[in-house]
């Protein structure tokens, strides 16, 4: 399918590609059909999750592991139900990063990984419990 997107143009989408947020991402909730863009070669760094229904929303991501030494998920008996996760190796983990305008401050969110089952194409930002992950982690030291 065509997709409009703000971002990149008119991009070919295959909807088998969809990922499904069941619950949308926290303040974008009404949206909740996201392709993922720019991870196909497997060795870019950063990617982008683009809104399915909404051409102008669409967040950088990247695999919050290569960025953070140690980095775990803690994932809630009730989130695995809602992703129908029956394989871990069938799970990427990723991190919304913000871009400001000042590349010296660009950061991630440690603290809201996004976790999806790529085999059921399903996605939730899953809010973590360790205080010791930060919202805001500096990739420039």
């Amino acid at each position: 399918m065509q997709l409009e997107t703000d971002h990149f143009g008119t991009i070919e989408i295959d909807e088998n590609e969809f990922i499904y947020f069941p619950e949308g991402i926290p303040g974008f909730e009404k949206s909740n059909r996201f392709v993922l863009i720019g991870n196909n070669a497997g060795e870019e760094v950063f990617y982008w999750l683009q809104s399915v229904d909404y051409p102008d929303l669409c967040f950088v991501v990247t695999d919050p592991f290569m960025v953070y030494d140690g980095y775990g998920v803690d994932v809630e008996d009730e989130d695995v139900e809602l992703l129908e996760i029956t394989d871990t190796n069938k799970v990427l983990t990723l991190t919304i990063v913000v871009i400001p305008e000042n590349m010296d401050e660009i950061r991630v969110n440690l603290k809201a990984p996004i976790i999806i089952n790529t085999e059921k194409k399903l996605g939730k930002q899953i809010i973590q419990q360790n205080d010791n992950l930060p919202i805001r982690y500096y990739l420039k030291s």
